[in-house]
């Protein structure tokens, strides 16, 4: 084996340069121009939640004395000295980026960013003039004392710092901030023929500060943009709250106050405000960056969202009515008839609201159960379970509460159910709930059945046309055995009874995926067919990456599409020489879990809401579903295959760490679009059908 190369790669530097390709969309001149925007705005709100939380933490870490190494072998202080370099270069791309290629083409394509300088003087007067009308009684500055206490800035808003110099000898210079976050406007809309012109807020107020500071005692000396980001990495001790609503609102409470992990400052500010902006926030050196450009590039998604700018954005993919769900027939009786598979976007996620609204409105139905991890503040799926239970139904609802960032969003949803009757579970102590299931409970003549929804993303229908992710609805028997005996589990705090076809984490998802790749390991071993193939959003887990190790030195083909982390190192003599990884960046967010084993030919395949990370197999309540019918299994086979074909937005991981494009004689295969167009082939192939399908008239 070889010994130049490590057996794992750092989780925090994988994932930068996960963000790293999705930057290198916003650096593709093949990809229309708001598009590209969009790219980079999103590689800017990924380093926001990146320093909220994954720099959170090792700070506190290393607040911690802690000094032991990750299976990289690097410590906390190494991984935060190593993310300081990697981001310092990456923020310089991202800038460089807009001001070199994006602003420039945008401007051209008359998306136009002004200055105030370029403006007329009418222009000026009126821009003065709105000022005053609607800005300036809106927001008010903060003066800083540097002897007391600092006032509340709030995390990842826009700030405008303000240098004044004074007559007081004693203290010559003061600092007063001024905040420009909601509900002021990042961008100042200038009218415009047929395009779009703009201003920037800081622009604005750099130009007009004088109106907060009229008096002839202080001179304004300098105002600099700048923004703060602040550690998100709490916990909240479930296991010792009595009321976790409450401590769930008080993290949130605390979140505001929390440590300066990252100051973002115009690169233009002097030395002198730079350091008394590092003082106030108590953040050394390697943890500013100075941005050659606006900042708050997220905000950038605005403009990426303008209208009237067709030509400079992708064509519309919309989703396709799969031809195997019929959305003017019941539900229940497709699914009782057959299994139902979709692959979202290009599948609607139509079906799945249809069978929770049916259900909430069919006197049949007798009870409702499901999983919310994160939803969207005018769901209709929230919607129908509440108006399920003012139905009589009996309708129970695990809502996590500890979803990330969309606790409030979770916290409000869970009032609103409870108002309405649903018996809502806060999920299990010391765990959280990230499984994706809904049971359904319904009387019929032969007696009681249960309708099932397993699907390896969210009950939230907006990002289910931006997320790829799969659903599978059916009644299969036992599923609907192992998912009630999952529920109820879980809701009754309880040890579950052995399940025989569903597998849970934190029991039982790590040994199953064990077990199939050892059963492929032994086939190889004994000189027989073993394939192992998967697609998910990360891969870190060591007990897992160290058993495909050992399958690729038994011979197994092991094939992983990995979007974001992975801590395997393939392709190394030896080591890894049967593995080859994969990730795909396009329009859509690479989100599913898929698993495939060839399995002596039997070809099991699985779909489930985990990655393969310690976080998930360990510390959440995940599920592993098979696909067992036929067609389901076959569909969900080929769109993995096609996955793994995909030679045009596809990058494959090198055994240094990079990532490098698929140089290849082959057709080019982007596996979105293959996806997209089956989608729409399968609709157009059954209206065909049905245009050419005679039906007889029958006699009385």
């Amino acid at each position: 084996m070889s010994d130049t190369k490590p057996q794992f790669f750092n989780r925090e530097l994988s994932w930068l340069e996960f963000n790293q390709r999705v930057l290198d969309e916003a650096l593709n001149t093949t990809i229309p121009l708001l598009e590209r925007l969009k790219f980079l705005a999103i590689t800017a709100s990924n380093l926001d939640e990146f320093f909220m939380v994954r720099v959170g933490s090792l700070k506190i870490m290393v607040d911690q004395n802690i000094v032991k190494a990750d299976q990289a072998g690097l410590s906390p202080s190494q991984q935060l000295d190593a993310i300081s370099q990697r981001v310092q270069k990456m923020v310089a791309d991202q800038y460089r980026c807009f001001a070199q290629e994006l602003q420039p083409g945008l401007s051209e394509a008359g998306i136009q960013q002004l200055t105030v300088s370029s403006l007329s003087d009418s222009q000026r007067s009126a821009l003065e003039e709105r000022f005053l009308r609607e800005i300036y009684p809106v927001i008010s500055p903060m003066g800083i004392d540097p002897e007391g206490e600092i006032p509340l800035i709030a995390n990842q808003a826009l700030q405008l710092a303000v240098l004044l110099k004074t007559q007081n000898e004693e203290m010559p210079l003061r600092l007063a901030i001024i905040p420009l976050g909601a509900p002021t406007p990042r961008f100042v809309n200038q009218s415009s023929d047929g395009g779009r012109e703009y201003l920037l807020i800081e622009d604005v107020l750099s130009e007009l500060v004088h109106h907060y500071f009229p008096s002839g005692d202080e001179a304004v000396i300098e105002c600099t943009p700048f923004r703060i980001s602040r550690n998100a990495d709490m916990a909240v001790r479930d296991d010792l709250a009595a009321d976790l609503m409450h401590e769930m609102e008080e993290m949130l409470d605390a979140r505001k106050m929390s440590e300066c992990v990252r100051l973002e400052v115009d690169a233009s500010v002097s030395q002198q405000m730079l350091k008394m902006l590092k003082d106030v926030f108590k953040v050394d050196d390697s943890f500013v960056y100075p941005c050659n450009g606006p900042l708050d590039l997220k905000s950038f998604f605005e403009i990426a969202g303008s209208q009237g700018f067709d030509d400079l954005k992708y064509d519309t993919w919309a989703p396709t009515n799969c031809p195997s769900v019929d959305l003017t027939e019941s539900m229940f009786t497709q699914i009782a008839a057959n299994d139902v598979l979709l692959v979202h976007p290009f599948d609607s996620f139509d079906p799945v609201v249809r069978l929770i609204e049916e259900a909430s409105d069919d006197p049949n139905v007798l009870a409702i159960k499901q999983t919310l991890y994160r939803t969207s503040r005018s769901s209709p799926i929230v919607a129908a379970l509440a108006r399920a239970a003012s139905r009589s139904k009996n309708v129970t609802v695990i809502v996590e509460l500890k979803a990330r960032f969309d606790e409030a969003n979770n916290i409000e949803g869970a009032r609103f159910l409870e108002q309405s009757g649903v018996h809502v579970v806060y999920g299990v102590r010391g765990f959280k709930t990230h499984a994706k299931c809904c049971i359904i409970v319904r009387r019929e003549p032969q007696g009681v059945r249960r309708y099932m929804h397993f699907g390896t993303g969210n009950y939230n229908e907006s990002t289910a046309k931006l997320y790829t992710d799969v659903s599978l609805m059916t009644a299969n028997e036992q599923l609907g055995l192992d998912a009630t005996t999952f529920f109820n589990s879980v809701t009754g705090f309880t040890q579950p009874r052995t399940l025989e076809a569903l597998d849970v984490a934190p029991m039982g998802i790590r040994s199953r995926v064990l077990k199939l790749i050892e059963f492929e390991t032994k086939r190889a071993a004994a000189g027989k067919r073993g394939t192992i193939a998967a697609k998910m959003n990360s891969l870190v887990d060591p007990k897992i990456i160290k058993a495909l190790y050992k399958a690729s030195q038994a011979g197994v083909k092991v094939t992983l599409n990995i979007r974001g982390i992975c801590c395997l190192t393939p392709g190394v003599p030896g080591l890894s020489e049967n593995i080859r990884v994969i990730s795909i960046i396009d329009r859509f967010l690479e989100h599913s879990r898929i698993i495939y084993a060839y399995h002596g030919g039997d070809e099991v395949v699985y779909i489930s809401s985990a990655d393969w990370m310690p976080r998930n197999l360990d510390r959440r309540i995940e599920l592993l579903v098979p696909v067992t019918d036929s067609e389901c299994r076959q569909k969900l086979i080929n769109t993995l295959n096609t996955c793994l074909a995909d030679n045009v937005k596809a990058k494959v991981l090198q055994a240094d760490g990079s990532y490098a494009l698929i140089s290849t004689d082959d057709k080019a295969l982007r596996s979105q679009a293959v996806l997209q167009k089956s989608a729409e082939d399968l609709v157009k192939h059954a209206k065909n059908y049905q245009a050419t399908t005679y039906e007889a008239h029958r006699g009385k």
